[in-house]
């Protein structure tokens, strides 16, 4: 066995945060930990090496959902992932921050608005690399957000490299 230096030790964790707009007022603001997903950390250590070509692209879009099963670290998708009325998957603003060091932090931020039909109870979302399927970054659930047509969710969500 390895010898591994317990300063070495590299982990990814992060963090989503929720502002719930209606009428132009911000009703409700949340902020949940995530679960990195185990297809997340093979892939991130895939494009550590490799070119970011095929299926290894970044991770560049949120996606929301109904689901409510909790997340695990085996998922590979949403439960019940939103595609209609303004709450599909949809690519994000991307940039990176400093929470412990320089830029070790990965954010994408994207606002959903809903259109007619747009009544949902969110209560999941996640971090995908394309527009539709996997693979996922990292999953979360968490009590709903009942929205209705002209809502909007902003979202933030966060991953630390550490």
């Amino acid at each position: 066995m390895e010898n591994r230096d317990a300063a070495a030790a590299f982990s990814l964790r992060g963090w989503t945060h929720w502002e719930h707009i209606r009428d132009g007022q911000v009703i409700d603001v949340r902020d949940y930990p995530n679960a990195v997903v185990n297809a997340g950390k093979a892939q991130v250590a895939y494009m550590i090496v490799n070119t970011n070509t095929g299926t290894y692209l970044p991770f560049t879009y949120i996606a929301i959902g109904t689901g409510t099963t909790a997340a695990t670290a085996t998922d590979t998708g949403l439960g019940t992932e939103i595609t209609t009325a303004g709450g599909g998957r949809a690519a994000s603003t991307v940039s990176t921050q400093t929470t412990s060091v320089a830029y070790d932090t990965a954010q994408l931020t994207k606002t959903f608005t809903f259109t007619t039909g747009g009544t949902f109870a969110v209560s999941e979302s996640g971090c995908f690399n394309s527009s539709t399927g996997a693979p996922m970054l990292c999953r979360q659930t968490f009590a709903t957000i009942n929205v209705i047509p002209n809502d909007t969710l902003a979202v933030t969500w966060k991953v630390q490299v550490s």
